[in-house]
């Protein structure tokens, strides 16, 4: 029986380049955030309330068929229960960083992330913190930096404050992937979406301002709805199943991929033009995206010398 803690076993190279692939998918899907927000006009508590609302219920059919045959014990929950109130607190926060700054300063704050868990990772799950995943999460941080280039604008109260709740979102992102990888071997992707919810659900719906509800149009509705079935429901299941075949701190690299694809789209329909820094800015996001994948191929030969 695998219990929490315990390694996981070896993944073959094909396996962890499927799960590089479903990782960058759900970063991908992600991106698009900042532009599905902007027409889902409601306090942050409420958008994420609905959010976690509806992925647990929508998970259901899918946990159904996709479990694993491993009796939990009682520090696995505990753990899940963690999971719901961190997820909870990872959503909501980096929601009310949209509402309080710019995407350029929500988003790089959330993306301290791979930082949190690049340096995580040995003490949490026993990995190995390989000079080239460092140097990956640096430069691909650096890259962010140049992509998004939060110093173009005057920061105001107001954006240090969005700043603030943006990092406090990349500490529990962080800490949802050093649990899920934990989890990984006990529950399925979406078992784990599932279970959390009993908790998050709750936790959030308690903090949504009374009759805000009420208050909401329709067609916001049916946004936060909808992009809770798509980045939500569907880019949550992508990550954990790419998740359980790769390194916890090369996904967090390779969801830097987020915000570049949210640059990009802005760029492409709504006529925001990506200035010469910016574009040398996601490249430098590429670059730190395929030193983690070589990260990868040099442990899957030395797994085979093995």
């Amino acid at each position: 029986m695998t219990t929490l803690g315990t390694p996981s076993p070896r993944i073959s190279a094909e396996s962890r380049n499927v799960g590089y692939v479903l990782v960058a998918a759900a970063a991908t899907g992600w991106g698009m955030w900042p532009l599905i927000l902007r027409h889902a006009v409601m306090p942050a508590t409420l958008q994420s309330a609905i959010f976690m609302l509806v992925m647990t219920v929508f998970s259901l059919p899918v946990m159904l068929r996709d479990r694993v045959a491993v009796r939990a014990r009682a520090s696995h929950w505990l753990g899940v229960a963690w999971l719901g109130v961190s997820d909870s607190l990872n959503v909501m926060l980096f929601f009310a960083a949209y509402q309080r700054t710019s995407v350029a300063v929500a988003v790089l704050t959330h993306y301290l992330a791979p930082v949190f868990v690049a340096l995580s990772a040995p003490l949490v799950l026993g990995e190995h913190l390989r000079a080239r995943t460092l140097a990956a999460v640096g430069i691909s941080f650096f890259g962010l930096v140049l992509l998004l280039q939060p110093w173009s604008a005057t920061l105001t109260s107001s954006d240090l404050v969005g700043a603030a709740l943006g990092a406090g979102s990349a500490v529990f992102y962080a800490s949802n992937v050093l649990v899920n990888k934990r989890l990984a071997h006990v529950f399925s992707a979406s078992e784990l979406m599932f279970y959390h919810g009993f908790v998050a659900v709750p936790f959030l719906w308690v903090m949504v301002p009374s009759g805000a509800l009420g208050a909401v149009s329709s067609s916001s509705l049916a946004v936060v709805v909808a992009a809770s079935l798509g980045p939500g429901l569907l880019g949550g299941l992508t990550f954990v199943w790419g998740l359980r075949r790769i390194a916890a701190s090369h996904a967090s690299v390779l969801t830097l991929l987020e915000p570049f694809v949210a640059v990009v789209v802005a760029a492409l329909f709504l006529g925001q033009r990506l200035r010469e820094a910016q574009i040398f800015g996601g490249i430098l996001i590429l670059v730190g995206a395929v030193l983690v994948v070589t990260v990868g191929a040099q442990q899957s030969a030395a797994d085979r010398v093995e």
